[in-house]
């Protein structure tokens, strides 16, 4: 297969740390930037629940992780710049944010609640705003905020979703309004997916734990009944005709899993990935086999491109996150790292001493350690 002789010059930028200005200006070019992310949910033997995902976008979003203090005055935005909702986050919270806004795109409290706000292209039809619906109103990348400030369990926002109006304000920088649709998971093991439709937020119970993007959730639980043949199980041999034919490999049971990007396509392994998992025995386990499955989703510089102003867009996943709902840790790896960082809530907030503050997520260590050393300290050794 052979490359776009013009792929490489226009992607490699992507991958460098850009200014905030340079970020404007390549959000700006990019009209229809590609986002696939994709949502996952486990327990663990010892009750813990674990939610992991990716961030697919296809410019680079400088993420960091915000750490809001309970206590916080914060208030939702109109499409005319004007303030909606207004309320005081009743609990700590942290989650990865985009293009140094304090607000979060996935994340949890310190009650064990967490989110993640996924892409919802083509079906996402918010509330129209009108002076009746200003005083509840906020925008879309909004959502995570108050939904993490407000509420300690699955059930609470269920109850509390009718105090608000999701509205068509565009995103600070952006300035485009964001299609999204929503996953919300307790330390419980509860998750609903919450998806603007016709203008009111659809709520649906999420046992799977599982989210992709487009279409709606329930097309996508639908669509799960053409793979229902799917097994972890190989495939024992058959006789035709007086011949035995066994299976090449193991794996034959897995035979017509979907692989492509796609979010159909994601939606289904990640059925199939979660769902074949071991049964972790603690937390920790369970974190690392997040990791282990969202490895599966990672999407390499290059592999996913579109055509934007007549140059080539190339979408990459730009982080990876668990949040440990029992333990109250969140972890995170980037593209430029296979390392895994990990932010105890507890402890961010006591160093952030009631103020709004940020964790950095870009500062890379080096791409691989150097382990030579190790060969040359065991041969002294004997």
């Amino acid at each position: 297969m052979m490359r776009d002789p013009h792929s490489q010059e226009e992607i490699a930028p992507m991958i460098r740390r850009v200014s905030i200005y340079a970020l404007v200006a390549a959000f700006a070019c990019a009209t229809t930037p590609g986002l696939a992310c994709t949502n996952i949910a486990l327990k663990a033997k010892d009750g813990a629940t674990i939610r992991a995902r990716t961030m697919e976008f296809a410019n680079l979003l400088h993420s960091s992780v915000s750490v809001v203090p309970k206590g916080a005055a914060m208030h939702g935005t109109l499409p005319d710049g004007g303030k909606g909702i207004a309320y005081t986050t009743k609990y700590n919270m942290l989650g990865a944010n985009a293009l140094g806004q304090d607000i979060i795109l996935d994340g949890m409290n310190d009650q064990g609640l967490s989110i993640g706000l996924l892409y919802f292209p083509g079906f996402a039809e918010y509330a129209k705003a009108t002076p009746e619906n200003a005083n509840r109103a906020m925008a879309p990348h909004e959502f995570g905020n108050w939904v993490l400030g407000s509420f300690a369990n699955v059930d609470e926002v269920k109850a509390g979703l009718g105090q608000v109006a999701v509205v068509p304000t565009p995103a600070p920088v952006l300035n485009q309004v964001q299609p999204l649709h929503y996953i919300v998971s307790d330390k419980s093991g509860k998750s609903i997916v919450i998806e603007p439709i016709g203008g009111t937020l659809q709520v649906t119970d999420a046992p799977l734990g599982v989210m992709t993007n487009a279409p709606t959730y329930d097309w996508h639980t639908t669509n799960l009944r053409n793979y229902v043949n799917l097994s972890v199980t190989g495939v024992p041999p058959v006789d035709l005709g007086g011949t035995t034919f066994g299976q090449l490999g193991n794996g034959a049971g897995m035979h017509g899993l979907p692989g492509d990007f796609t979010p159909p396509s994601r939606f289904v392994r990640a059925v199939a990935f979660s769902q074949a998992e071991y049964p972790s025995d603690t937390a920790e386990e369970a974190v690392w086999s997040g990791f282990h499955i969202m490895n599966q989703f990672d999407i390499p510089l290059g592999s996913v491109r579109e055509e934007s102003g007549g140059k080539p867009l190339a979408e990459l996943t730009q982080w990876t996150t668990v949040s440990d709902m029992k333990n109250m840790r969140f972890y995170f790896k980037t593209y430029g790292s296979q390392s895994i960082h990990m932010i105890d809530l507890a402890k961010a907030f006591a160093a952030a001493k009631g103020e709004i503050r940020q964790i950095e997520m870009g500062s890379e260590p080096a791409i691989a350690d150097d382990s030579t050393t190790f060969m040359s300290q065991t041969e002294a050794a004997q």
